[in-house]
């Protein structure tokens, strides 16, 4: 199930959405009243005429900002009378992108040639920057936990995006006198929420209009999947990883994952849990309550190579799952697919993939995207 809504609903809802025009948002802390955001609980877009105000509320103190952008286009005289902020003229025109996710959001925007360096070049996959990379046109500036000072200087960046973390400073970089978007998507709870960020990216980088209608579009498809799938009468339980070390961590019951479960029509065994990272458990507590789940996913790096038998060797006890004996473990091998570049910002692309997944006689057609059936 592919085309999931009809084409004249969506040209509509882009034309609709193309434009920066404030929408009511009602939200406590630091977001703006006027947000072009309606999903993200940690970013704000506050469309002025001369300026476009950017507020990314601290994830680690919601009563605090993290950052507040100004972002002012780069043709025009710096308005007088700005806010305190960060000024960042846009569009971007010689970025550094710390993260493959981000770049993965950049290539959906048709921002790639605005990129001129990345860090972790070799977790990247995107053909044009490999290329690039290849051809000596594109910075690598080495491992984004310490970034080679030569080469990020050598490039002058007009910006720099990078993940924030708590507590964390960004050394000499941070003194370069260079903006630095704290991307904190990652730490948004709803799919959409995270998904809701391009729009951010579109605005750095001079294409709000592919943004807003890309966003249409994700925002369109998850919708009309979430709510075919609470039709649904059975909700398969499932649960997902494996054991690491003495814990198996668990999404818990307000993350990303519990609440994509959900959506897709499954049953999730700790969807009471208030947590929104994942939950450390022990083996038994995890088989008391989740042992005759009907679907257990697997993620991995070089996930090819794990099968019944090497669960079987790993960890013995796997053995008594109803999803081991029933057959029902599907790996994802994220070396081999692009999950962690595409469904941060394409979550309509997981929906759809962990619905048919989860109620295969509903979509019979489906052609698989991340998960397949763990082999023998």
């Amino acid at each position: 199930m592919h085309k999931i809504f009809h084409t004249f609903i969506l040209a509509t809802l882009l034309l609709l959405t193309v434009q920066c025009n404030p929408k009511p948002k009602t939200t406590g802390g630091t977001n703006g009243n006027d947000s072009i955001i309606h999903h993200a609980e940690l970013l704000s877009i506050t469309c002025h005429e001369e300026y476009t105000d950017v507020q990314i509320t601290n994830p680690w103190d919601t009563a605090r900002l993290l950052h507040r952008y100004l972002l002012v286009p780069r043709n025009k005289e710096l308005p007088q009378g700005l806010p305190q902020g960060t000024v960042v003229r846009i569009p971007l025109e010689n970025s550094l992108v710390y993260s493959s996710v981000h770049v993965s959001a950049l290539e959906w925007l048709g921002a790639l040639d605005q990129i001129g360096g990345v860090c972790d070049l070799t977790y990247i996959k995107t053909p044009a920057l490999l290329a690039r990379a290849q051809a000596g046109e594109l910075v690598d500036a080495g491992n984004s936990m310490a970034p080679d000072i030569e080469q990020v200087m050598g490039l002058s960046p007009d910006a720099i995006l990078l993940s924030p973390f708590e507590n964390a400073g960004y050394g000499r970089i941070g003194k370069m006198g260079i903006p630095i978007i704290e991307c904190a998507d990652y730490l948004e709870t709803s799919p959409l929420g995270r998904a809701e960020w391009i729009k951010l990216f579109g605005r750095l980088y001079g294409k709000e209009a592919e943004a807003d209608s890309l966003f249409a579009q994700i925002e369109q498809n998850y919708t009309v999947l979430k709510e075919q799938a609470k039709t649904f009468a059975h909700k398969p339980v499932v649960i997902s990883e494996l054991k690491s070390g003495s814990a198996w961590y668990m999404p818990g019951g307000k993350s990303y994952m519990a609440r994509i479960f959900a959506d897709a029509g499954a049953a999730y065994p700790w969807s009471e849990n208030g947590e929104s990272g994942s939950i450390p458990l022990s083996f038994e507590t995890v088989f008391d309550r989740a042992g005759n789940a009907d679907i257990w996913l697997v993620k991995s790096f070089n996930v090819g190579s794990l099968s019944y038998k090497a669960l079987q060797k790993e960890y013995a006890p796997y053995t008594h799952f109803k999803a081991f004996k029933e057959r029902k473990i599907y790996g994802c091998d994220t070396a081999l697919c692009n999950y962690y570049e595409e469904t941060p910002f394409r979550p309509d692309l997981l929906l759809q993939e962990l619905t048919a997944l989860f109620h295969p006689d509903r979509f019979p057609q489906y052609q698989f995207r991340y998960y397949q059936p763990l082999p023998e």
